[in-house]
């Protein structure tokens, strides 16, 4: 029975998939994802992210992305952007990460090579669905308060990653 909602969505992925040829620029968008009745996790809290190394660009990374749930151990995704100073991609990374991963999101410029590359996480499934192309988009995005998260709970803890990510912006 579960192959038959996974059938429908490559199917239906396929026919997306020949729209986003059509029309320019290429890039997904949430009116992409089919959203099939929820499935059972293989474990609590499982999620899924966007996973791909060095794509060519946004599309080509999400729609050739693996349907697997992220690892225990990862609570986030991560997305980086490589670009051309013209906005064009070169790279485009997306895989789930612990939140040590996320403490260094943000937009640098490689000035010798005349590149920028963002970089930001999200939490909850399949999130990194768009890409960071300036600081704004560059950001580490939550469900829930990181005090409530394992490793921050003591106060102490939370403003100096706080502080940590106040200097690395």
């Amino acid at each position: 029975m579960a192959s038959q909602p996974r059938l429908a969505r490559v199917l239906l992925l396929g026919l997306v998939a020949g729209w986003l040829r059509a029309a320019q620029p290429r890039d997904f968008t949430v009116k992409d994802i089919v959203y099939l009745h929820p499935s059972t996790t293989p474990f609590p809290h499982g999620f899924k992210c966007f996973t791909c190394e060095k794509a060519a660009d946004n599309y080509e990374c999400n729609r050739w992305a693996p349907d697997v749930y992220c690892p225990r151990g990862t609570r986030y995704c991560f997305s980086q952007h490589m670009m051309k100073v013209t906005g064009e991609s070169v790279s485009v990374t997306k895989r789930c990460v612990p939140l040590e991963d996320c403490l260094s999101t943000g937009c640098t410029y490689v000035k010798h090579e005349e590149y920028k590359v963002c970089t930001s996480c999200c939490e909850g499934s399949i999130c990194n669905l768009p890409l960071p192309r300036n600081t704004t988009d560059a950001v580490f995005t939550t469900l829930s308060p990181l005090s409530s998260t394992k490793g921050l709970s003591c106060p102490v803890t939370l403003t100096a990653a706080c502080l940590l990510l106040g200097f690395l912006s």
